[in-house]
């Protein structure tokens, strides 16, 4: 998909489609120039539709009018935006969802979208969620299907049309970021979509070896050996009981002159069945985006690399297979970390914190970093604390976890924050071993769990975002279709873009 941005008049662009999004509106209302002078175009169709209340321009509300003159658009769909003053950024993303649905649906390739109005928002910050959400609108999780004649057409162009000129450059610069951001989204919700046979951790360790190459990422694979020397007991003991051996994957976007080190940890399970500790059958298939966190990281470090982020970025993901093999890791058992703090297995289905373990304290003792931010599917917990629409944030850095949730309001991608208190840590120390990977009862899971973590960052300014409810959906939305939602792309960008004057 090209998107391209300019200041024409809507009424004489060359697209099949054009979307006019119109705030709420009285039957005796006026119309703007710029919406008028399409309604002159199209004979007059807008000023008729709205006085006599067939759309109104109520949030959610369309409407599909044919252009019938020589040069005029032929195809218009108003798109109802609600109260003016209270269009934010993700109401206009999902106008450019909508936009493209109602595209495909009438199965065109070229879409105009005049920029909505909003009284609290500039003009380049409409450019870019509209850029953003076309973008995100226009991916479909069926790569697997074989049969695909009923699928609509993709849409190759989206046009952005500016009311003035002198707007024109700031928009353009906008759209292309939020184009370039949305991409690397689709990227890890292409890689959370494939299925585990498709995708065990050596074929994720090869995808993300493709991106970086078509980037210029470094990238290093460490395999079974590797792990050994390293002594990445807690990532070996988990990958154990697959014939998939686990990796561990780093990549690595370093600028000329970078003084700032930031680690991006992702949890990389390709599927996770519980292991010994076995899930129930419904629902198990989601398990295949259990790396939606290394997929999210493989987004965020492309996303670096194009933006050329004047920060020294490390994405590194932990990949492991969680099966109930002969060869398992078993609940009792006790595994040695890389830091060489013993873990006892209570459960082998709190495997994310482990991978997570050895993760993190490479990152720390390897690159010494300003920062680490770990992303992971990791408790069901946090799903009953903050349902599908909010990530849990957990930090140990009032400055970072601030700029964290900053971020997630200014994107889309909230994240909350959530208490880790001493408690939570004494729960996880073990009778027999340092820690054990389970508190032992229901209570405060995610905090539990983010608690294990702290365990292995030292004094390193650090965030665990769990996205265990906001990583996959099975409700669709405007510009999210089912399935993987590559969430943390877009917020972490976010974090890393504005790292300079964020205080850290």
């Amino acid at each position: 998909m090209k998107i391209s941005v300019e200041s024409q008049e809507p009424s004489g662009v060359a697209a099949e489609l054009l979307a006019v999004p119109l705030a709420t509106l009285d039957t005796a209302a006026r119309l703007s120039p710029r919406v008028a002078a399409i309604d002159r175009a199209i004979g007059g169709q807008i000023h008729d539709v709205v006085r006599s209340g067939d759309f109104r321009g109520r949030k959610g509300e369309s409407l599909l009018l044919f252009g019938k003159g020589r040069g005029a658009p032929r195809r218009v769909l108003l798109l109802g935006t609600g109260d003016e003053a209270k269009l934010d950024l993700e109401g206009a993303r999902q106008i450019a969802g909508r936009a493209v649905a109602g595209a495909a649906t009438r199965r065109v390739r070229s879409l105009a979208i005049v920029l909505p109005a909003a009284r609290k928002l500039r003009a380049g910050e409409i450019a870019r969620v509209i850029a953003e959400g076309a973008v995100l609108a226009s991916y479909r999780p069926d790569a697997w299907k074989t049969k695909r004649n009923d699928a609509p057409p993709a849409i190759t162009r989206v046009t952005l049309l500016v009311e003035r000129a002198a707007d024109l450059r700031g928009a353009r610069d906008a759209a292309a970021l939020g184009t370039t951001i949305a991409e690397c989204q689709n990227v890890a919700r292409r890689l959370s979509n494939e299925p585990a046979n498709a995708l065990p951790p050596a074929q994720l360790a090869s995808e993300a070896r493709r991106v970086a190459t078509e980037v210029g990422l470094r990238c290093r694979v460490m395999d079974v050996a590797e792990l050994r020397k390293r002594k990445m007991g807690a990532l070996l003991g988990v990958g154990q009981g697959s014939t998939n051996p686990p990796r561990l994957v780093v990549l690595e976007h370093a600028p000329r002159g970078a003084r700032r080190t930031v680690c991006v940890v992702g949890k990389g399970i390709t599927f996770d069945s519980g292991g010994i500790s076995i899930k129930p059958a419904g629902g198990m298939h989601d398990m295949k985006h259990d790396m939606s966190g290394a997929a999210a990281t493989v987004g965020i470090l492309r996303a670096a690399a194009l933006l050329d982020l004047p920060l020294h970025v490390v994405g590194i993901l932990a990949a492991a297979e969680n099966m109930p093999g002969g060869d398992a890791y078993r609940p009792g058992d006790v595994l040695t970390s890389m830091s060489g703090q013993t873990i006892e297995i209570q459960n082998t289905d709190a495997e994310g914190r482990l991978v997570l373990c050895d993760a993190i304290h490479y990152a720390r003792t390897h690159y010494e970093p300003d920062a680490i931010i770990d992303l992971a599917t990791l408790t069901g917990a946090c799903v009953v604390a903050l349902g599908s629409w909010t990530s849990g944030l957990f930090s140990n850095h009032e400055a970072l976890r601030e700029a964290i949730r900053r971020a997630g309001d200014a994107v889309g991608e909230r994240a909350w924050p959530m208490p880790m208190a001493d408690e939570h840590r004494d729960e996880m120390r073990s009778q027999i071993a340092d820690l054990k990977n389970v508190s032992g009862s229901r209570d405060a899971g995610a905090s539990t769990a983010a608690a294990f973590l702290s365990s292995f960052v030292g004094d390193t300014p650090w965030a665990h975002l769990d996205i265990a409810g906001t990583a996959y959906t099975s409700k669709p939305g405007a510009c999210q279709p089912f399935g993987a939602t590559g969430v943390g792309v877009r917020l972490v960008t976010e974090v890393l873009q504005s790292w300079p004057r964020s205080g850290l």
